[in-house]
């Protein structure tokens, strides 16, 4: 796809680190009523501290993808890398952390209980939960809010609550899967800017799913649009955009030139529907 309306990306990338590389990854599910080809062909590599978005219709194998990485599903086909280990592997080195669509805390557990449960599990010590607890609560802003119940908080302070869950145990790599989706458009920009400042004090790479064109622009270095089923990359785009940007870049001719290019993307892969 021609992308001349937007300029050429001004991060530095001499130094590239891959984290995750998808090299003709195809996904196919086996159901009653035949093959559903989830993943078709990917290819994609995501680079230490790159902010990726993936955008596209429903159905069109952006939470596969993010499933993938994760070793929740397993590809048919093709080679697909996290940290240089094969799914299984970094799953079992921690190399993430998950943030779900819905926050998923338990209500009889404070959010501070929430947060331990995963680290308990995984046999930390109580010292170290401890210090890994109070560190991210202060990360996310919700330390006065530790003894609180999931029920006692806004939907906003649920999802930073699952976002503290899933930094607990101080994983390179963000997944994130329409997290913000559910919410109002003035919690939504709320949350896009304290996840913004959360990446660059802690250096994560994310990978992040939306159907947003505007959170996708506003957040990433790197945009991924995918067409519908089967699932695969029609545009890759490299974000001119600085690292340290306000809601008010939304308004900007740059901003606006790459929303274009999103849209066209989604167009050209998914017909008159969008």
């Amino acid at each position: 796809m021609d992308g001349n309306n937007v300029p050429s990306s001004s991060t530095d990338h001499s130094v590239q680190t891959p984290v995750i590389i998808a090299e003709n990854l195809s996904l196919t599910f086996q159901t009653g009523d035949g093959p559903v080809h989830a993943l078709k062909d990917v290819n994609l590599t995501v680079d230490k501290g790159d902010f990726v978005s993936f955008i596209g219709p429903s159905g069109c194998g952006k939470t596969t993808f993010l499933r993938t990485i994760a070793a929740l599903e397993a590809p048919t086909d093709g080679v697909l890398t996290v940290n240089g280990m094969v799914p299984d592997e970094a799953r079992k080195a921690r190399a993430y952390g998950y943030v779900f669509q819905a926050a998923g805390l338990y209500p009889w557990r404070t959010i501070e209980g929430n947060i331990r449960l995963p680290l308990e599990i995984m046999g930390f010590s109580r010292a170290d939960i401890e210090n890994r607890v109070r560190n991210v609560l202060e990360l996310v802003e919700l330390a006065g809010f530790k003894k609180k119940y999931p029920w006692q908080l806004s939907g906003g302070m649920q999802q930073r609550a699952s976002i503290a869950r899933a930094l607990a145990f101080d994983a390179d790599l963000l997944l994130m899967d329409e997290p913000f989706g559910a919410l109002d458009e003035i919690v939504r920009d709320r949350l896009n800017e304290e996840l913004l400042s959360l990446w660059a004090r802690t250096q994560k790479t994310i990978a992040f799913v939306t159907h947003s064109i505007p959170e996708a622009v506003y957040l990433s270095t790197k945009i991924v649009v995918m067409s519908p089923r089967p699932g695969r990359i029609t545009d890759v785009i490299e974000s001119p955009l600085p690292k340290d940007r306000g809601l008010d870049i939304r308004d900007t001719p740059e901003f606006i030139a790459i929303a274009h290019r999103v849209r066209e993307g989604l167009r050209a892969g998914h017909g008159d529907e969008v």
